[in-house]
């Protein structure tokens, strides 16, 4: 099968940073399930794991996490799908990646694909929608339901790919005043279309521009890029008692600057429960399903931005360029072979 991969850790411009390649077609067991890929999206994990982890001597590493597809064929243990169905999902960090032909990957982190969505549209969202919808009402305890809630929740970097899927998740499925930072014209009106009901400039005073919004207070945030560099203007805007999420690798971080405000800090990584098999992994198989569902009914749209074309390694050379500049908005897909 075609196949992208990396021998070792270079800058996106070597010629060898990724490479085409053919691999042996995986044999589905247990619980996985073997996908036809039929489209992928790229996300920062890409280009990081690409940078910092080389593979061992001799191998190559197909990274990737986003795709969607059509199941080729099951394992013994399978019991969510069966060959012909129509799926999307995130794969696991600790697995071969989704730039490939064929992929293997557990059912409990699968998802049946929007209907109304193409291959395309629907590869942008999994690994977002899992990263926003865990850190939204699983790690910062967003309440469910379109009761007023007396509080505003700040998302820095809401033009990204999670922030995109974020916004709506936040506007369509709570009662928070939903607050976006974003630096680019471009960039701000995203978020607005989103459904952000105000957008503030993360590069100026960031306190000056939400006093003079006059929103609920700050008691929720969600810091998806550049956490070292906003943070501690985060906390002294912050309501006290209130809860900071992350999902980034920030070089510094005190978390002393929150303890006066008892602010407490919250870490989400979406590979979790597939890297420790968590009791509760299936609820990334849930959580997919719910997402397909409210897509299908119009109250969530996709965060595709840009296709790439055929899946290759010259066009995903482009998409990690793209996203390692930090103007990327929305997610970029790549579809076909």
């Amino acid at each position: 099968m075609k196949a992208v991969g990396y021998q070792k850790s270079l800058p996106i411009e070597d010629a060898n940073s990724l490479l085409d390649f053919e691999a042996a077609k995986p044999e589905p067991k247990g619980r996985d399930i073997r996908v036809a890929v039929k489209a992928i999206s790229a996300n920062p994990v890409d280009y990081k794991v690409r940078k910092r982890a080389a593979p061992p001597a001799g191998e190559t590493k197909i990274l990737g996490f986003d795709a969607a597809g059509v199941v080729d064929a099951v394992g013994p243990d399978v019991s969510l799908f069966k060959p012909g169905d129509e799926v999307f999902y995130a794969g696991s960090i600790l697995r071969q990646g989704t730039n490939s032909e064929f992929h293997l990957v557990d059912e409990r982190i699968v998802g049946q694909k929007p209907r109304s969505l193409s291959f395309a549209q629907a590869a942008a969202l999994p690994l977002t929608s899992i990263t926003a919808w865990e850190l939204l009402f699983d790690r910062l305890g967003a309440v469910p339901g379109k009761s007023l809630d007396p509080r505003t929740l700040l998302i820095t970097g809401g033009a990204g790919g999670v922030g995109s899927i974020l916004i709506q998740l936040a506007r369509r499925l709570t009662g928070l005043t939903v607050l976006a930072t974003a630096t680019r014209p471009e960039s701000q009106k995203w978020c607005l279309d989103l459904g952000a009901h105000a957008v503030i400039d993360h590069n100026k005073p960031m306190k000056e521009q939400i006093d003079a919004l006059r929103l609920p207070p700050v008691a929720l945030v969600a810091s998806l890029t550049y956490t070292e560099q906003h943070y501690k203007a985060i906390a002294e805007l912050m309501a006290p008692q209130g809860k900071f999420g992350l999902i980034d690798d920030p070089p510094e971080f005190t978390m002393s600057v929150f303890k006066g405000k008892a602010i407490s800090v919250h870490w989400e990584s979406m590979f979790t429960r597939s890297s420790f098999q968590t009791p509760d992994m299936i609820a990334q198989h849930h959580l997919l399903n719910d997402v397909a569902d409210l897509l299908d009914k119009g109250v969530l749209r996709t965060t595709l931005d840009q296709t790439f074309g055929t899946i290759n390694a010259a066009n995903l050379k482009r998409a990690h360029a793209l996203l390692e500049s930090g103007k990327s908005r929305g997610k970029i897909v790549l579809e076909g072979w």
